[in-house]
Formats: C-alpha cells, sequence, structure tokens
C-alpha cells in the first residue's frame, strides 16, 4: 500500500476510534446504558385485582411472581398454560409458596375482576388476576414485551366475539421485582418445576 493510502488509512481508523470513545464517555456520564447485561423486562405497574382491589408491583415484593398473560375467553392456549403453572407449583410442594402465580389479562374490555375470579378460581388456589383500565394494560404489557391484538373476527360475528392474539412467554420474576428468567409455551409440568425450584431452593 502506497505511503499516501496508508496515511489515510491510518487517519480513518484513528477518526473511528475518537468517536467510538467519545460516545462512550458520553453515555458513562449520562448514565446511559453500556451493556449492563440487565434484561429489560419488567418494570412499575398498577392494575386491578380479582376482588376490586387496586394493586402495585410492590405488593409482590418480597415474593417470586410467576406471570402470564392471556384472556379469559382463550379457548387452549391460555388455559392449558395456567394448568401446567398449577401442577408446576404442586409439585414443588413448600417451596413453591415462595412463588406468587400471577395471571393478568391482555383483553381488560371483557376481563373484569369478576370475570378474573370466576377464571382463576379454576386453577391455583393462590393465583391472583390481574386487570384493569385499556391503558394499564398496555403499560404492563410493554413492560413486559407483550404482543397481543384482537384477532380478525369472522364474518357476521358479534362485536363482543373476538378472539385475541398474543405472546404466550412465563415470565419468573425475583423478590425485587426483577426479570429472572422466561419459560417458552410447550414447557411441561417436570421441566417448568424443576427450572423454578433451581432459582428458589
Amino acid at each position: 500500500m502506497p505511503s499516501r493510502q496508508k496515511l489515510i488509512f491510518a487517519l480513518v481508523v484513528l477518526f473511528i476510534a475518537l468517536v467510538t470513545g467519545a460516545g462512550a464517555l458520553w453515555l458513562t456520564r449520562s448514565g446511559g446504558p453500556i451493556g449492563s447485561g440487565e434484561a429489560l423486562v419488567g418494570g412499575p405497574f398498577t392494575l386491578t385485582n380479582q376482588d376490586g382491589k387496586r394493586v402495585t408491583d410492590q405488593d409482590f415484593r418480597g415474593k417470586y411472581m410467576l406471570i402470564f398473560f392471556g384472556f379469559t375467553f382463550c379457548p387452549d392456549v391460555c388455559p392449558s398454560e395456567l394448568q401446567v403453572m398449577s401442577a408446576a407449583l404442586d409439585q414443588l410442594g413448600p417451596q413453591g409458596d415462595k412463588i406468587q402465580p400471577v395471571f393478568i389479562t391482555i383483553d381488560p374490555e371483557r376481563d373484569t375482576p369478576e370475570a378474573m375470579k370466576v377464571y382463576i378460581s379454576n386453577f391455583h388456589p393462590r393465583m391472583v388476576g390481574l386487570t384493569g383500565s385499556a391503558d394499564d394494560i398496555a403499560k404492563v404489557a410493554k413492560a413486559y414485551r407483550v404482543y397481543y391484538a384482537k384477532a380478525k373476527q369472522a364474518e357476521g360475528a358479534a362485536p363482543g366475539d373476538y378472539l385475541m392474539d398474543h405472546s404466550t412467554i412465563l415470565y419468573l420474576m425475583g423478590p425485587d421485582g426483577k426479570f429472572v428468567k422466561h419459560f417458552t409455551y410447550g414447557t411441561d409440568v417436570k421441566t417448568l418445576a424443576d427450572g423454578l425450584r433451581a432459582v428458589v431452593q
């Protein structure tokens, strides 16, 4: 490489290094993230439980939360996942008491506190059902990176006769409210119980 080209190449490399360094310095001084490795899942929320009481994420501090987002009119995914959650907690025995199962609706239009109370009675006796306004649900779904949307209705269907598309991840949050790990839909009871036991023991 001719000396002139070497000089230009060296100057370009130096310029890139200076820009990169300046950016990192600015992030450090401004308190910006520089790869902390912490998952950006979860956060503060204010919702309404199945008894009509307003609760926040702070009410669950000191216990792990096992959270699933769904809706009471769900024909298959939600009930099967809540059954797996319930059975896994039963398998843990006394260790399961460290974990609070939580079901958060993504269909607040139909899932009133009363509807949530009836629905969760079919699953674990300690399960908490949370609902709220459309804005409440949008905020908590955004914090947990949950996708949801009304599915396309069949032609001629009544306005209230619809399904919801939504993500199907189980979130395990720590006693401090921070994300610990997730479990994908289809995880069986034993695998879920073993995964939870490894964290809480």
